[in-house]
């Protein structure tokens, strides 16, 4: 893989399920859980294929970012969702301690050792972004967010990207439209940007992945997962990166 000794995979909205103990909170919220504030649809299938690629560890969230945001940090203020946001603190403190800082530790934890054995890490993060936010319609199927001015990051993007334009789209299928620290920036804060203060740029880098939910085929049965050939097609396209910076 590359400059990388090891590759880890996370996926923090991977689901819009909510914990037996916290679902009187969400007794009215069946819209927001199934809407994209609840979860990132189609992320975990892509997660689970990069890790198989990749022979990666995946770290994914079990429970909706309603609940307490994974890729938030502690004392953001969009750790909580209005449905957690008016609990005691002591109820938020414990909801944070359960189930938002044992994401963070472990993956922190798995980055820290292959680090310290003299290695180095690609963190991929995988998300999915609503096609339409506050009437802004988003002009983008697939980025990547990254820090620019981590030179590691900026050069695996800039490969990644350039093999996904090259890779030819489906028959009657227009091409993906590409766009990088977009519909966000790579340096908001989130778990990458977290992490980048602990570990060095030729060490670490930390990638975030987002594709437009409006890839996602309507009314499919069984969990949202996006076309099998754009899944194919991301991560065909990060192999040759990755070669082509050995």
């Amino acid at each position: 893989s590359g400059p990388f000794t090891r590759i880890v995979v996370t996926c923090e909205h991977a689901s819009n399920a909510v914990p037996k103990e916290f679902a009187p909170l969400f007794r009215r919220a069946s819209g927001a859980l199934n809407s994209h504030r609840g979860w990132d649809p189609g992320t975990l299938p892509l997660a689970n294929a990069l890790a198989r690629r990749f022979h990666a560890t995946l770290f994914a969230g079990k429970w909706s970012r309603l609940l307490v945001d994974l890729n938030r940090s502690p004392g953001h203020r969009g750790l909580f969702s209005p449905f957690t946001a008016s609990l005691d603190p002591a109820a938020r403190a414990l909801i944070a301690d359960r189930f938002h800082a044992p994401h963070w530790h472990a993956v922190e934890q798995e980055i820290a050792g292959e680090i310290d054995a003299g290695g180095t890490v690609l963190h991929l993060g995988v998300h999915s972004f609503t096609p339409v936010l506050n009437a802004v319609r988003r002009t983008a199927d697939f980025a990547l967010l990254y820090d620019p001015r981590r030179p590691f990051e900026r050069a695996l993007c800039s490969e990644w990207l350039e093999a996904l334009a090259e890779a030819p789209p489906a028959p009657r299928e227009s091409a993906l439209r590409l766009r990088r620290n977009y519909p966000y920036l790579g340096t908001s804060d989130g778990l990458t940007t977290h992490l980048r203060k602990r570990f060095a740029a030729d060490r670490y880098a930390g990638i975030e992945i987002e594709l437009n939910q409006a890839l996602l085929p309507p009314r499919a049965k069984g969990p949202p997962r996006f076309p099998e050939r754009i899944e194919a097609a991301v991560i065909e396209a990060l192999a040759r990166a990755l070669a082509g910076s050995r």
